[in-house]
């Protein structure tokens, strides 16, 4: 989950492309650089050379059939509590590339786990788990998750949200990218793989994961792992760019309720409206958290970054035009270190609000602050780990190019994995633009390149050696 028009901070490191020196005739030729490690990838792999022109040729001939596949999960609104004609789609393709699928049981309202989001209260419902057919353990997992945030301005939408179009070589739609272009991007490659090596998966078996509440709690992932939904290492398929997303700063959801003095308009200025003290509360919340930036910065991004942002959400407050409100209820997402336990952001924004309330004479009572989603800690991917270094040295045998390594001011389902599970994750996907805004989009052809690393890596997971 990548915050609305959030631009990506760039890591300190990245993976660089290959020194022409280290050019060399081995099947599988290494070179350790300041950037990071590439494997050398014009020589001929264990598959032969012919074999992954098939395998490009494959995806290209099922780019159709994946931005199809995308364009009916688009349809199918999945808006936190209602995600299942979108999962049952996701199942019916995975049983068409000749996968099982499990439906998880999810229950709705709170999850016992110190881990756990605060969820919203929901009826029960079903996550899917779709896996190469088989005994044993998963080998590798893919994730995926299928709720949406919201579009509630339609009128501004170029086309309605939920109707996806392609205009200039992109999808438009919500969550064409935020994450539904993942799902296009993993069965593009499973598909394709299928197809040229039909037996890559007899020994060992790969899983791919559909969940929920990745935009509002992360106890899709966390409950789907409990369940078996778990891998040595899991790609999470968000729309990345083409790059690396190795971590992410812990982030916060609070509702802060205000009371004031209500009274007529016609004295509005003798009477504190409850909308102004929030905003009182808000503005001190982003002095903290700019204050925070400078004395715990995040160390994996740029010093200018802003890690920590404060976002007001939503607001609700007053029942009559003419009468100053009494109560107004703020919606808060805040940033905290990655260092941080979610007890920790929580105790100090806590002090922040109340210190705020005390030293103002206008508020009659301390605000009520309660936790209403997001209690992500926040996690960070060792740049040098196999899965890292791995999928980067599959997108430069795809592509010739190395990919970018950063971090964000925001969250993934990647956390999950990370610090509850002690499993590498990572992200890696298509090219979105305008996530959580107004015409969302996601541009076709990263569908197929990120499909293309994708394969690669999948390649070298399951025939060790088969990638230079």
């Amino acid at each position: 989950m990548l915050d609305a028009n959030e631009t990506p901070c760039q890591a300190h490191w990245s993976y660089g492309p290959p020194p022409a020196a280290a050019a060399s005739s081995d099947v599988r030729a290494v070179a350790f650089t300041d950037h990071g490690i590439w494997y050398k990838d014009q020589t001929l792999n264990l598959l032969g050379r012919g074999t992954l022109d098939h395998l490009d040729a494959a995806i290209d001939a099922g780019a159709g059939a994946a931005f199809a596949f995308l364009a009916n999960l688009v349809r199918a609104q999945s808006v936190a509590g209602i995600e299942q004609e979108a999962l049952n789609i996701f199942a019916a393709e995975a049983e068409s590339l000749g996968l099982s699928t499990t439906r998880l049981p999810f229950p709705g309202g709170p999850v016992a786990d110190p881990s756990a989001g605060i969820a919203p209260t929901t009826t029960d419902r079903f996550q899917v788990l779709a896996a190469s057919p088989g005994e044993g353990p998963l080998h590798l997992l893919l994730n995926g998750h299928m709720d949406v945030v919201p579009a509630e301005t339609p009128a501004l939408w170029t086309s309605p949200p939920f109707e996806p179009q392609i205009r200039g070589g992109r999808m438009c739609g919500r969550g064409a990218a935020d994450m539904k272009s993942g799902f296009a991007v993993g069965m593009l490659a499973l598909r394709a793989l299928r197809k040229t090596v039909p037996d890559l998966f007899s020994r060992q078996r790969i899983g791919f994961v559909a969940v929920v509440e990745e935009e509002c709690t992360g106890n899709g992932a966390l409950i789907a792992a409990t369940q078996g939904a778990i891998a040595p290492e899991v790609v999470v398929l968000e729309p990345t760019g083409l790059d690396l997303l190795l971590g992410g700063v812990g982030v916060l959801w609070i509702a802060v309720n205000v009371i004031a003095r209500s009274g007529h308009a016609e004295s509005a200025h003798r009477n504190v409206n409850a909308i102004d003290l929030g905003m009182r509360i808000t503005a001190r919340l982003r002095d903290w958290a700019a204050d925070l930036a400078r004395t715990t910065p995040e160390p994996s991004m740029s010093t200018d970054a802003h890690p920590y942002n404060v976002n007001l959400g939503r607001l609700n407050a007053g029942d009559w035009t003419s009468t100053v409100p009494s109560s107004a209820r703020f919606g808060l997402r805040l940033g905290y270190p990655r260092a941080w336990t979610p007890d920790r952001a929580e105790a100090e924004v806590r002090r922040v609000i109340a210190e705020c309330a005390e030293a103002d004479s206008d508020f009659p009572l301390q605000p009520e602050v309660t936790l209403t989603g997001l209690r992500a800690r926040g996690y960070l991917l060792d740049k040098d780990s196999p899965l890292a270094r791995d999928l980067a040295a599959a997108h430069h045998a795809a592509h010739g190019t190395a990919p970018v390594a950063y971090t964000v001011g925001s969250t993934t389902d990647a956390r999950i994995y990370l610090n509850d599970f002690a499993t590498p994750a990572i992200c890696f996907g298509a090219t979105g633009h305008d996530l959580h805004g107004i015409d969302e989009s996601v541009d076709l052809q990263s569908i197929v390149d990120a499909a293309r690393t994708l394969a690669r890596f999948i390649l070298m997971r399951f025939r060790p050696g088969a990638m230079p």
